[in-house]
């Protein structure tokens, strides 16, 4: 249980787990060239998938040059019932906060609108 909480204690990494696990289908590592408004370099990519994999949260099967991948959650859930409900549930609760947090930076950042910005500087 230490590496499965190890490997999802990276906020990458578990996206990249909760991407794998919401899809109905094996994901390539290139699906995860980009999480949120982030690039990720392709060597760092890899160092992920191996960490999530020797954790035993993914299974890679090569297919031609590329790497698939699926999530062995109901393996994991075997051994450890419950853990990967929370971890997805904490996941999801902590990217609406951030995403909440995001916009919330935007509309402070965003210039007053000309009318106001002249109400403001006429004393009021």
């Amino acid at each position: 249980m230490e590496a499965i909480l190890h490997a999802l204690s990276d906020p990458t990494r578990v996206a990249i787990f909760a991407g794998i696990v919401g899809s109905e289908c094996s994901q390539n590592c290139s699906d995860f060239l980009r999480i949120g408004d982030n690039t990720i370099p392709k060597s760092t990519l890899s160092q992920h998938f191996k960490v999530l994999r020797e954790a035993g949260l993914i299974r890679s099967a090569r297919k031609g040059v590329e790497m698939h991948n699926t999530s062995r959650c109901a393996e994991i859930d075997q051994r450890f019932p419950g853990l990967i409900g929370a971890i997805a549930k904490a996941h999801s609760i902590q990217s609406e906060d951030e995403q909440r947090a995001r916009r919330a930076e935007k509309r402070r950042s965003r210039p007053a609108h000309p009318v106001y910005a002249r109400w403001r500087t006429r004393g009021h």
